[in-house]
């Protein structure tokens, strides 16, 4: 071959072998998404939509380059090790986990692939991580607070009802580690003393034992209704609203989904938008970070939601310094 071939067979070579490098996709990332309620339910469906809102302010869109694998439990948190380790198999780049009992399950089948919780209620307490500020392992994600805001809701309750005697509380035996729960209870317990408040524990281990605890609650002649966090009742919200409106029981809750859905009030942090804001952890995850680098994030507000529709269909008067108070009345 004469020297001027040979140099442009080589620089052919090369200006096809740039071209193959350009045409070449980027790597698309695969994520597993663990979620509580039935997959149709629009319950699941808003949380879905607000990690994908998520995922699009930080430039992933599914489909395109990311793949979100979602698995959901149908509310049985029975369930979540069958489905987490389905996903551990699938060799997904990072696993987002909806609550801590999912996060549980996945850290039971993975100790290597990251994982990110966007609604933990006492990671510590529940072993999830070793600390907020340093969680350690293959695990990160956001914190709503759980036992240290159940007071705070007894007393908003008692201060829109002032007459206000038997609570009924719904509560999901082991939606969160053990010592969560006990601190869970034992704060419900006391602020109940303080109050003057008759406090009557109905508890709820599936959606098949909703109908027979609120056929409880009308037997306990309860004047209101409180649900504790947890990730079932929260993926059984629209239910548990319904049930409670049939007794006529002014409700308060963790979530504003709640209130939205006819409910009375609900005080605590964003539960939805925990999701969207879990994005910002898969991004860096993707990026290279280390979840045991990734401090564990906090609420920095809490809402306090009033719908003052149902409020009037029971016949109640709110109090003008209540409704002050609140971030969204529905009127």
């Amino acid at each position: 071959m004469r020297r001027r071939d040979f140099i442009a067979a080589i620089a052919g070579a090369a200006v096809c072998s740039m071209g193959a490098r350009a045409q070449q996709p980027k790597k698309v990332a695969r994520i597993g998404f663990l979620a509580t309620g039935p997959l149709e339910a629009p319950e699941t469906r808003t949380t879905l939509n607000a990690f994908n809102q998520g995922l699009r302010e930080h430039g992933y869109i599914d489909g395109e380059n990311v793949i979100v694998e979602v698995r959901a439990a149908d509310s049985k948190i029975e369930r979540f090790p069958a489905l987490a380790s389905e996903l551990v198999g699938l060799n997904l780049d990072l696993i987002v986990a909806s609550n801590s009992v999912a996060g549980r399950a996945v850290q039971q089948a993975t100790a290597t692939i990251p994982i990110v919780i966007p609604v933990m209620g006492d990671p510590v307490g529940d072993g999830l991580v070793a600390s907020l500020a340093r969680p350690g392992g293959n695990t990160t994600g956001l914190t709503f607070l759980g036992p240290q805001l159940v007071p705070k809701r007894l007393a908003l309750l008692k201060e829109a009802l002032p007459t206000l005697f038997r609570v009924a509380a719904l509560w999901h035996p082991g939606a969160y580690g053990t010592r969560t729960m006990n601190d869970m209870m034992s704060e419900a317990e006391g602020a109940a003393q303080t109050l003057g408040l008759q406090l009557r524990l109905i508890a709820v281990r599936g959606p098949d034992e909703l109908d027979k605890a609120f056929s409880a609650i009308a037997d306990e002649r309860a004047d209101a209704l409180m649900v504790f966090p947890s990730p079932m009742l929260f993926a059984e919200r629209k239910r548990i609203v319904d049930l409670a409106a049939k007794l006529r029981l002014p409700l308060i809750s963790m979530g504003k989904e709640f209130v939205q859905l006819g409910g009375l009030m609900s005080y605590g942090a964003d539960i939805t938008d925990s999701f969207r804001l879990s994005g910002a952890y898969v991004d860096k995850v993707l990026k290279g970070a280390k979840p045991a680098d990734l401090p564990v994030e906090q609420p920095t507000k809490f809402e306090l939601f009033i719908n003052l529709k149902t409020a009037k269909v029971l016949g109640i008067d709110i109090p003008a310094t209540l409704l002050a108070r609140a971030d969204q009345v529905i009127e």
